[in-house]
């Protein structure tokens, strides 16, 4: 999967998929497709990747041109209008990235999510106060109108945990990002105390990396892993810059990812012990 320019959301990745299935289950070739929407070749593979919004008609008549017809066709079509629904996120656009529209669309959907943070404490267990710190300084030229915004889409997000079916969250966490100075140290101690009372749920496991683990393989910058319940999607992977991201799905990456999510995992602070930490630290506060 290439750097994401758009902002597909996960249904429409999995009707591309989809798509690319039955092309290839009716035996036509590129060409066959293009020749039914009389496009070039390229269109019909970007509708394939998600990567151009997924047009009714032309489905249709790809479907069609595969021998799908009748109440099939008729339910991919009602997909095809869902998919194409804007996602919640929409009314955050004018402070969301295009390219990253889709990882919130995958962070919804995902089953399990398996991420490293070595610089902050992961998204979805911030508190407002020390979100805002830390995207006051990410983005120092904008107003506090655009400010309250950020934080706003960032606690949204965060609802996912405590919503009914929530995914999975499985983090590993630098120990020097709770030690890292604050403005007030009173935003760090309440940022401690939500820690505390997030992993205390069933589907949120928090694993400090302490400094005496020393060297570990992840320290070559944060990562999150998806993982979904749809058969379609493979495991995908979000490594991020400062101007964009890249996500991985080919399997070969996300299994190297995941090996060293399992590495890490079996490095840091126990459950248990982290909690500890947790204790030593806001003790210190």
């Amino acid at each position: 999967m290439a750097e994401a320019r758009s902002g597909p959301t996960v249904g429409q990745i999995v009707l591309g998929l989809r798509l690319r299935d039955l092309r290839e289950r009716a035996g036509c070739s590129f060409g066959d497709a293009a020749r039914a929407l009389s496009v070039n070749t390229t269109t019909v593979r970007r509708m394939e990747k998600a990567e151009v919004g997924l047009k009714p008609l032309y489905v249709k008549a790809l479907l069609e041109r595969y021998g799908v017809g009748g109440a099939e066709a008729d339910a991919f079509l009602v997909l095809v209008e869902e998919a194409n629904r804007p996602g919640w996120w929409h009314n955050f656009r004018d402070v969301l990235p295009d390219w990253f529209s889709l990882y919130v669309s995958l962070e919804g959907e995902a089953r399990l999510i398996r991420s490293y943070e070595p610089h902050c404490v992961p998204g979805l267990l911030q508190t407002p106060a020390y979100a805002r710190e830390l995207l006051r300084t990410g983005f120092p030229h904008g107003s506090e109108e655009e400010l309250d915004r950020r934080v706003a889409l960032r606690m949204e997000r965060s609802e996912l945990l405590t919503r009914v079916r929530p995914p999975l969250l499985w983090a590993v966490m630098e120990e020097h990002v709770l030690r890292r100075e604050l403005s007030d140290p009173a935003i760090m101690a309440e940022q401690i105390d939500h820690l505390l009372k997030m992993t205390s749920l069933p589907n949120v496991t928090l694993q400090i990396m302490p400094f005496s683990a020393g060297p570990h393989p992840g320290m070559f910058g944060p990562f999150q892993l998806f993982r979904f319940e749809i058969p379609e999607l493979p495991d995908i992977i979000y490594t991020e810059s400062l101007t964009g991201a890249v996500y991985h799905d080919e399997r070969p990456d996300t299994i190297a990812y995941l090996e060293v999510l399992d590495r890490m995992g079996a490095q840091a602070a126990s459950v248990q012990d982290t909690v500890a930490i947790l204790g030593e630290i806001r003790k210190e506060l």
